[in-house]
């Protein structure tokens, strides 16, 4: 018995995007589904009360951080993630492997898995597959992932093909070590670099075995935008159809609609979470720093399109004082802004994808978001 189940409802009919609806001990997800990153088993400055009433369906918790604090232990013996965090909705947790590899010169990669030294206190600790899973295990998300490495950009051939072979000996041991395959979905990760041919290897590999969905890896990690729709063009099809296809790491609009036209269905990303905190915010008509000074005496909302709760009920000049009196309420009003206006544009996708007009729906977003300098997040 799996532990998800993957419905497809409908494929757009000039495109590769699917609607679907992914059923998961939690409840059911709509897809194509935007994540917001809760990285210490809280999303930033947001209460899950929040987070519902911007119809947030999954959110995504970080092994790492958590197995550095408060310890696994913990969270298992309060009954569990969802229950630690007051969260009874779905979630996910990455590996702690893109977190591990993220250290640089702090970590050494084996073939157990990577020994590294704890960026708070400086201790010598150890993760692999199992140890991974095992932390995964504990804390009880509806859907985990296996443990994989993460090669930077650009990296050699030779060096992405070894790094793949371990990432898929990694895989049959993450799958070896999981405990809960009926409570919880563990997802393979693709990797392969900017190479087709190692993502094809990967994809092959990785199929192979009993996962329950597919994240693709490695990419949004610094190369140019094109080389990763290039891949992901590539990548999307090799996957099931019948399983869910997480694209990692990816965030900001246009490859969320990029992403969704190449076949992904579930994609997360801290983007709209930390922008906000340095008063980056999203609009219908592109970014917009809100500590600007033409902002001092702007008594209009953020986003006069937008029907979120900070938009609804102040204004940019508000927001802007805030911000620059370092009070915590404005980081609170720009997060809850920027997360309500991606969750929006995935139900408006979604929308689109029903009604086969997904590439009408992308040509009028970008007509007023481009103006105003699209790729400057």
């Amino acid at each position: 018995m799996s532990a998800i189940k993957y419905e497809l409802i409908k494929k757009d009919k000039k495109t590769g995007a699917r609607l679907g609806k992914l059923h998961t001990p939690h409840g059911i997800i709509e897809t194509p589904i935007f994540m917001p990153v809760g990285t210490q088993a809280t999303v930033k400055t947001m209460s899950p009360e929040e987070l519902k009433e911007m119809e947030a369906q999954i959110i995504l918790s970080n092994t790492y951080h958590l197995f550095i604090r408060p310890g696994h232990e913990v969270v298992k013996e309060a009954g569990g993630l969802h229950r630690f965090m007051n969260w009874d909705r779905p979630i996910l947790t990455d590996s702690g492997g893109f977190q591990v590899f993220s250290l640089g010169d702090l970590r050494k990669i084996t073939e157990e898995g990577v020994y590294f030294r704890n960026h708070l206190s400086g201790d010598k600790l150890f993760i692999g597959p199992e140890t991974s899973i095992e932390i995964q295990n504990a804390l009880g998300a509806d859907i985990i992932m296996a443990f994989d490495e993460c090669p930077p950009y650009p990296a050699e051939r030779e060096y992405v093909k070894k790094s793949l072979e371990m990432t898929t000996r990694w895989a049959e041991r993450s799958l070896k070590a999981h405990q809960r395959p009926n409570q919880q979905a563990l997802f393979g990760i693709v990797q392969g670099g900017m190479y087709k041919d190692l993502r094809a290897e990967s994809a092959r590999q990785l199929i192979q075995m009993d996962f329950q969905g597919f994240a693709i890896g490695g990419l949004s990690v610094g190369e140019p935008k094109d080389l990763m729709y290039n891949m992901l063009e590539y990548t999307a099809p090799l996957l099931p159809e019948n399983k869910p296809r997480y694209l990692m790491g990816v965030g900001d609009p246009e490859s969320l609609f990029e992403g969704v036209i190449r076949g992904i269905d579930m994609f997360d990303c801290v983007l709209p979470t930390r922008i906000a905190r340095n008063g980056t915010t999203m609009t219908s008509k592109g970014r917009l720093v809100i500590k600007n000074a033409q902002y001092t005496k702007d008594y209009s909302p953020l986003d006069p399109n937008c029907g979120c709760y900070t938009c609804q009920n102040y204004s940019r000049a508000y927001i802007r004082h805030l911000l620059k009196a370092d009070e915590i309420f404005g980081l609170r009003l720009t997060t809850y802004h920027n997360l309500y206006f991606l969750i929006d544009l995935m139900k408006k996708i979604r929308q689109a994808i029903k009604e086969d007009s997904l590439l009408q729906f992308k040509e009028e977003f970008f007509e007023l978001y481009a103006k105003n300098e699209l790729r400057s997040f």
